[in-house]
């Protein structure tokens, strides 16, 4: 009976003693796993699902059958599509072409001319970011209005007639690209001016010293040692530009005759309007893949720049 009672005791014992020998080893992986549990669930599953989705053809909740790669040779036969990639395409050269290089420029100009009250700006700028996209529309909604906008009220100013920004669909993308100006080039500016602080000033000291001007101590010193902040904004502009979706949702629902028609949309309307799920989880993977595309080329292309940059400013 003794053996017995000793046996039954020391279980619980070795138990005990086998958690406070892995207790330091377990617990890092106890504490972040509720991250990891929250991304397989909101993360891992709806993504694998979407890729599921994307072979079937079904609409809502109803029984799918299998279609293979129907959904995907679909996407070559929608003008739709073609149109709301077009119009995606156009904000994103906007966003790389014009805002990226406007807030270079701002960034330029406060390191140089306003060094005193660079925090102060620092802050202005990013007050868009954090303001809401519903917040933003309205403003804008206000502002790009044909009859009353502030913009057409000020062009009249100026002799031009009024401009229909969201009725007429030449102009409604360039609005949609002026809407993003106002919105991200303050935290564009910020990225950049990051950028021109990391840089050692002993590099511009040297130039000067060898008998190079400003300008030329930009195109050499500045812009390849800006290469790494330059890949990360111009891959972050075509990733937000490609994902607009609450701007022209809101504004123009997409129109006029899908002029402001984005993939995004696109996705929105095939797969909540017209609960076409597979479909619309074939456009939102044809994006993934046209997205993952653009990035890689980017790398590439910078990478190239960016040894042959290093070996100027050596």
């Amino acid at each position: 009976m003794t053996q017995i009672h000793t046996s039954m005791t020391a279980q619980p014992r070795q138990s005990s003693s086998w958690w406070h020998r892995n207790q330091r080893k377990l617990a890092p992986y106890i504490f972040i796993s509720p991250f990891f549990i929250l991304f397989l669930v909101f993360g891992i599953y709806p993504i694998l699902y979407s890729l599921w989705l994307s072979f079937f053809k079904g609409f809502g909740f109803d029984k799918k059958t299998f279609f293979g790669f129907g959904n995907y040779i679909h996407l070559f036969q929608d003008p739709r599509y073609y149109t709301a990639v077009l119009n995606t395409t156009k904000y994103a050269l906007g966003s790389l072409f014009v805002l990226t290089p406007l807030a270079l420029i701002m960034a330029l100009a406060i390191n140089s001319l306003f060094v005193r009250w660079k925090g102060l700006y620092r802050v202005g700028l990013f007050f868009p970011v954090i303001t809401s996209t519903v917040v933003i529309t309205v403003i804008f909604a206000r502002v790009l209005d044909t009859q009353y906008g502030l913009l057409n009220v000020a062009l009249g100013w100026f002799g031009i007639p009024q401009i229909g920004w969201l009725t007429d669909q030449p102009v409604v993308m360039p609005a949609f690209i002026l809407i993003g100006i106002w919105t991200y080039l303050g935290i564009n500016t910020l990225f950049w001016m990051a950028g021109l602080n990391a840089i050692n000033k002993e590099y511009y000291e040297a130039a000067m010293i060898d008998g190079a001007n400003r300008w030329q101590a930009f195109w050499t010193i500045t812009l390849p040692l800006l290469k790494p902040v330059t890949l990360f904004i111009v891959i972050q502009a075509i990733i937000g530009s490609y994902n607009l979706f609450a701007e022209p949702l809101l504004l123009t629902s997409g129109g006029p005759s899908d002029a402001s028609l984005t993939i995004t949309l696109y996705v929105y309307t095939q797969g909540f309007q017209n609960f076409n799920v597979g479909y619309a989880s074939a456009i939102a993977y044809s994006m993934t893949l046209l997205l993952l595309i653009l990035s890689v080329l980017n790398i590439k292309l910078f990478g190239g720049y960016g040894t042959a940059a290093s070996s100027d400013v050596a």
